[in-house]
């Protein structure tokens, strides 16, 4: 479509009820080619090793933790406010979230594909709604930045060598050094979904006892697991949300999860990986470094999603 009938057709669909920018069938084809290439890189080195039954334990985290498929995560999805102009945009309607509008340029009658937000399932509504709200509070909650990384160590305390999740990669120190370390340490896990693989002798450990409903009122921006949930958050409102957040979420994710083993106490030297040493004071605040990195690298994210929960929940 020429650039003169695409600009006609904006013109006409700003004055209607539901704005849209309109992509050409060029325009749209290279940014879902742009986006297949960008997750391409990670999709392929995970499934060349699964191919291959190897396990990277930094890399392959995402894929086995949250469950998004790399052909999903592929997958190219355009969010609200764009329409897809020519034939070929049709094939977005074997997804039940698109419909196809017909827009009027000078006279002309033109179908475009784009999503219908009122297509959001009645019993999805609940959980938008409590997505909102727990990112909204999180948005104006104070975040905190003194937990030091201490879940993984107390997710191997007092564990056997045989227990250990990732025992095929050596630990930095002994069963009763890192015990002494981890007793030592003031632990104060707010996120759940880490508490909840705590070995049994840590748990009582933990200054906090987060629980699933404690979730909306325990979850902050500082804890590098709830940054990295801004993927699962950002993939759970799929077909909805725009493919560049889902994949902005997995590249803050994949980035988090490389801090979160540097300053775990397994030994990945081996793999590149020089250790966050912190059991030192040094080591620490290397950490929180990282940490409030990732927390300003949350905050347009976060906002994203609660501007697209806000959409949905509207029609």
């Amino acid at each position: 479509m020429r650039a003169r009938s695409i600009a006609r057709l904006q013109r006409s669909a700003e004055i209607s009820a539901d704005p849209v920018t309109v992509l050409s069938e060029p325009a749209w084809r290279e940014r879902r080619a742009s986006h297949e290439q960008r997750v391409r890189a990670w999709t392929e080195p995970h499934q060349q090793r699964a191919a291959r039954g190897d396990e990277h334990p930094v890399h392959d985290f995402l894929f086995r933790y949250y469950s998004f498929r790399p052909a999903w995560l592929r997958r190219w999805h355009p969010g609200p406010g764009l329409a897809l102009a020519g034939d070929a945009a049709r094939e977005f309607l074997r997804w039940p979230e698109y419909h196809e509008i017909t827009v009027d340029a000078a006279g002309v009658p033109a179908p475009l594909v784009t999503l219908n937000l009122s297509a959001l399932a009645e019993h999805r509504r609940p959980f938008v709604g409590w997505l909102r709200d727990l990112l909204r509070a999180m948005q104006i909650r104070p975040a905190f930045f003194g937990c030091h990384g201490l879940h993984e160590w107390a997710m191997v305390y007092r564990q056997t060598p045989d227990e250990i999740r990732h025992r095929a990669w050596p630990l930095r120190f002994s069963s009763a050094e890192l015990a002494r370390i981890v007793e030592g340490s003031a632990i104060c896990c707010s996120h759940f979904d880490a508490f909840r693989f705590f070995t049994a002798p840590a748990r009582p450990l933990n200054r906090l006892q987060p629980t699933r409903p404690d979730v909306p009122q325990l979850k902050q921006r500082g804890c590098l697991h709830a940054n990295m949930d801004l993927y699962k958050w950002a993939f759970k409102l799929a077909p909805f949300s725009p493919s560049d957040l889902i994949a902005d979420g997995f590249e803050l994710a994949r980035d988090i999860r490389e801090i979160d083993m540097r300053a775990s106490p397994y030994d990945l030297r081996a793999l590149g990986y020089g250790p966050i040493p912190i059991e030192t004071a040094a080591g620490r605040a290397e950490y929180e470094c990282h940490q409030r990195a990732f927390a300003t690298r949350g905050e347009p994210l976060r906002a994203r999603l609660v501007v697209l929960c806000d959409q949905l929940l509207s029609p």
